[in-house]
């Protein structure tokens, strides 16, 4: 595990410098299956389409399908399958980078595979990590599954217009997810109903200003 890991840190190195040369900021998004990280992507794309240069690699286990969706608004897209692997690692980014015009982009958004456990482990050279968790898993989440929470920047508390009809406790999952990690970012959203989107977007438009700044 150590050399695995080890070899991963090393190309994740590589990726970072690349990304910082060609001066994109990258985010690494993950979340379970059915969070809702797709849709987060359309609606980012539709609010900043010509505002920011943006690119997606979409990491599943099979079918082309979340990439197709992503392609429909214009982004270019790199769909990578995993066949059953449980995360993204930073050879098949580095392998699929290549075949993107990083110069011309400000953004680049990796869609992990749906998995809580396993994306948090392996880093693929983003500067930044974003977690996705959907109020209709349970607040209970964030102290379960410990890890991806202390290694994201932020949490989006999504289809957070259903919080009506679930048994999720705001208050107890954004204290747990602060005593994980104190300070992190969260902002609660409903990509269906347009709640929250302009907090997140005005969240990364700071991070890639940031990173041109850097």
């Amino acid at each position: 595990m150590k050399n695995i890991l080890g070899e991963n840190d090393r190309v994740a190195a590589e990726n970072q410098a690349l990304f910082r040369e060609k001066n994109v900021y990258v985010l690494n998004l993950m979340g379970s299956p059915g969070a809702g990280k797709t849709s987060l992507l359309e609606r980012t794309m539709e609010r900043l389409k010509g505002r920011t240069r943006m690119a997606v690699i979409e990491g599943d286990l099979f079918t082309s399908r979340d990439a197709d969706r992503i392609e429909r608004h214009g982004v270019p897209v790199i769909q990578i399958n995993t066949a059953g692997g449980c995360h993204l690692d930073a050879p098949m980014v580095q392998k699929v980078a290549k075949k993107l015009d990083l110069g011309a982009l400000d953004l680049l958004l990796v869609e992990n595979v749906g998995n809580l456990v396993c994306p948090a482990e392996f880093a693929v050279g983003e500067d930044e990590k974003a977690v996705v968790l959907s109020i209709t898993e349970g607040d209970d989440k964030p102290m379960k599954y410990p890890l991806i929470f202390k290694e994201s920047a932020i949490a989006l508390l999504n289809k957070a217009d259903l919080l009506p009809y679930c048994d999720f406790d705001m208050a107890a999952a954004r204290d747990d997810i602060q005593t994980l990690h104190p300070g992190m970012d969260i902002i609660e959203l409903s990509c269906t109903q347009d709640m929250g989107l302009s907090a997140w977007c005005d969240w990364l438009l700071a991070r890639i200003a940031a990173k041109e700044e850097a």
